[in-house]
């Protein structure tokens, strides 16, 4: 459309609200028909108890375990494989199933996501209870 502006020639400008309009619409519709991407995670919360629990007298020593930046594993300080791992921490667990030793997870900052996954899969599947995260 032109519209003339008091004699001076034809205004060229486009007018734009239709066009927001379809966009905020489209905007909403595929805001709405999106499917959300979840992806659940099993985790085991802690539940309210009424009886305190068992102060154990003499916990074993905590499992030091570092994982540097190229990727290698270290078992209190000595190199392991990750294949062995979740062996290593299942012989652990089995010594004595109510008083687990804690297991300290130092994850260098440049170390592979991948590597410290693999570590967590290996305790769970180990069924270590007590995972803590060391920061140096």
């Amino acid at each position: 459309m032109a519209f003339t502006t008091g004699g001076s020639g034809a205004m060229a400008d486009i007018n734009v609200t239709p066009l927001v309009d379809v966009m905020l619409v489209l905007l909403i519709i595929f805001m709405v028909t999106a499917p959300i991407a979840s992806y659940p995670v099993d985790i085991s919360l802690p539940q309210r108890s009424t009886n305190p629990p068992e102060v154990k007298s003499d916990p074993p020593p905590p499992i030091r375990l570092r994982i540097d930046a190229s990727g290698t594993v270290f078992w209190n300080d000595s190199p392991a494989p990750l294949a062995e791992l979740q062996t290593r921490m299942t012989s652990e667990v089995q010594r004595d199933p109510t008083n687990q030793p804690t297991l300290e997870i130092d994850a260098n900052g440049d170390a592979a996501y991948g590597t410290l996954a693999k570590v967590l899969t290996a305790a769970k599947n180990a069924k270590m209870e007590k995972i803590g995260f060391v920061e140096n």
